[in-house]
């Protein structure tokens, strides 16, 4: 799950890539999920598609595309062909889950 601002910004291109503080082996398609706090037009809805393709370190060089500062044990999820959904609701969970989606 996403907060805002930063869902947002995924939806408006100015965010490429999300940070977290721990990785995945996964690579692949993810499902973007607004979380429901706070609250705003898109929260608790799926609302994108993009593929995973890489996680690295953050570096000061990925600030802009994540739209945040480096900060302790962040690393860089690397999101490519970020495609807009039609908003549905999810419920969501901690860490990577599967969804049915047939959009």
């Amino acid at each position: 799950m996403i907060k805002e601002p930063f869902a947002s910004y995924f939806r408006d291109g100015t965010k490429t890539i999300e940070t977290r503080t721990w990785t995945t082996n996964y690579r692949g398609k993810l499902l973007l999920c607004c979380s429901k706090n706070p609250k705003s037009a898109i929260s608790g809805n799926a609302f994108a598609i993009a593929d995973l393709v890489d996680i690295k370190p953050m570096t000061k060089e990925d600030e802009a595309k994540t739209r945040c500062k480096l900060y302790l044990n962040a690393n860089s999820w690397i999101l490519n062909n970020i495609k807009l959904i039609k908003l549905f609701p999810i419920e969501g969970q901690l860490g990577l889950f599967e969804v049915d989606y047939n959009g």
